[in-house]
């Protein structure tokens, strides 16, 4: 029963609620503890508003249970893995330790009435922020099998409780998630992209890099979507949490996103102005992995920084005890130490050593690495990754030596604008940089333009506080005019010779005024660099107003 309790309000009955309790409200956690909070907070939902009279009412004269027992409604178990994880397997093999951290669950058999109706009205969910490389090989064969549609052998968990999620609704069933938004631009997330295609996306809520949790980064987004065929989806991109109503942001903020329009390599969420500027920019010209014949580069990975990479001093001794070490000792950059347009020397080296060097010719660098030998061995818990490389080597045995030994172009990870920088000390840079086989100085404005900041943030994996990865698998979509206007060219190439001289300048200046003078000279080249770019994009006003208001 509903009873009136005011003038423009209405409560149900006890009664009514503890029969949508027991028989429409289901729910599964892994964590046994979690579940009994569950189980107590939904019986004082129910006894919200009650007192001993209403209870009385009902129950004094019946056998119903004032407090229902929800043992059949809220279980414990695992989600994502079902009993067929042991199948062939011999159980024997395992403990009551890995048995209870499994925790197998079997949908249909815990929930026979709801399938045997067809599957759930509606699912709703909050998965673990979770890396499957966390739950071992056991998990990702699992995984690989069961679901098959999103597997990424680095995908975050929270990817197949989406899939999962849609495979537990009836026919018209609605499923609502919160997720970590990086699927939708991250490598692992292609198969989950181009699995979603395929569904009824009705809504989706990014909350881009805002901290929703205070006590994690996880970068939400909520999805609302069903098995339905695909439609145009409303979305709605949350730009501060300073608001009453996420439902009156919805209604207010709202915009649709043709779902045809979204590629399988990264999707871009935006509104129809921003979508057709970006789409102009990328038939501007063609992606940069082409442009330069994919040469582009991840830096190197040592695997353990603390053997490998040594200070000036240090290196000056291993030449000391034995010249040959000169040969295999790189100037070393990390990702911080590149700026736009400059590179901010460190005085670190790396020892360059690979799976085919003959470590017995340089005895004082055998002897330093030594020192370090248990945790270079592959495949140590906790350490080096496993493999067949000799302890000695670095973990990634780079096969393009011979275009890091050369002038080329260097860009950081992480950075808030475009960045890149001209590398003529021939630097190996760390897995924190990524660098290009050319000296082209048209690219290496293009690569520090506003235009392509605004790319970047389109397509690109966002961090907090408003920066963006700046990887390879992004730097190689970034669109190149193949056959730039002659005129534009020849003044942003004069322009990028006048920023590198007044960079470097402004690196030797010694007085707050001199700083002062030439990072005024950096800003004003750059802003003309800039305004050619535009040019050489074919870009209108309108188009510039977007970027500039954009980044």
């Amino acid at each position: 029963m509903v009873y009136q309790v005011s003038q423009n309000a209405y409560r149900l009955s006890i009664g009514i609620k503890q029969n949508i309790l027991l028989h429409h409200i289901f729910g599964v956690d892994i964590d046994s503890q979690a579940v009994e909070v569950t189980k107590l907070s939904l019986l004082l939902k129910l006894m919200e508003d009650e007192n001993s009279e209403s209870a009385d009412r009902l129950f004094k004269h019946s056998d119903i249970k004032l407090l229902p027992d929800l043992h059949n409604n809220i279980k414990c178990g695992n989600s994502l893995i079902g009993s067929d994880f042991y199948e062939e397997k011999d159980l024997s093999l395992f403990g009551k330790t890995e048995l209870r951290k499994v925790n197998t669950f079997d949908w249909e058999k815990e929930f026979v009435d709801v399938f045997n109706g067809g599957g759930f009205d509606c699912v709703i969910g909050n998965p673990p922020y979770v890396r499957q490389e966390t739950l071992g090989e056991e998990f990702k064969l699992y995984a690989k099998d069961h679901f098959k549609a999103t597997f990424s052998g680095t995908a975050d968990l929270y990817v197949y409780f989406i899939e999962k999620g849609l495979s537990l609704l009836k026919k018209d069933g609605f499923y609502s998630i919160i997720v970590a938004n990086k699927w939708m631009r991250a490598n692992y997330g292609e198969a989950l992209r181009k699995f979603l295609k395929s569904k009824r996306i009705f809504e989706i809520i990014d909350f881009g890099d805002l901290p929703v949790f205070k006590s994690a980064t996880t970068y939400p987004c909520i999805i609302k979507l069903n098995n339905d065929k695909p439609q145009n989806i409303k979305t709605v991109q949350v730009k501060d949490l300073d608001f009453g109503s996420l439902q009156e942001l919805v209604k207010k903020e709202a915009y649709k996103v043709d779902w045809k329009s979204l590629d399988d390599k990264g999707w871009s969420l935006s509104n129809q102005k921003e979508s057709a500027l970006l789409e102009k920019i990328k038939k501007a010209g063609i992606p940069l992995g082409e442009y330069v014949e994919g040469k582009i580069y991840r830096g190197v990975v040592t695997g353990l920084n603390e053997a490998f990479v040594i200070d000036e001093e240090t290196k000056n001794r291993l030449i000391k005890e034995d010249k040959k070490s000169e040969q295999i000792l790189k100037p070393y950059l990390r990702g911080r130490d590149i700026q736009r347009y400059s590179i901010i020397s460190n005085g670190l080296w790396l020892i360059f050593t690979l799976r085919n060097t003959d470590i017995s010719k340089y005895p004082a660098i055998e002897k330093h690495l030594n020192k370090f030998k248990q945790s270079l061995m592959p495949g140590v818990k906790g350490g080096r990754a496993a493999g067949s490389y000799p302890w000695f080597a670095l973990q990634s045995s780079p096969s393009f030596e011979d275009e890091l030994n050369k002038k080329k172009i260097i860009l950081p990870a992480i950075v808030n604008k475009a960045a890149a920088a001209y590398d003529e000390v021939r630097y190996f840079g760390n897995d924190k940089t990524t660098f290009i086989a050319s000296t082209d100085l048209i690219l290496l404005a293009i690569l520090n333009s506003s235009l392509i900041t605004y790319f970047y943030k389109n397509i690109a994996s966002t961090k907090q506080g408003g920066y963006f990865e700046q990887k390879p698998m992004y730097i190689s979509q970034v669109p190149i005019p193949k056959s730039p206007a002659l005129k534009p060219k020849d003044k942003v190439i004069s322009l990028v010779e006048q920023m590198l001289s007044s960079q470097k300048e402004l690196q030797l200046a010694t007085n707050d005024s001199d700083k002062k003078l030439f990072q005024q000279k950096c800003d004003l080249v750059d802003k003309q660099i800039n305004k050619l770019i535009y040019e050489l994009y074919g870009l209108n006003e309108e188009d510039i107003s977007i970027i500039e208001n954009s980044i």
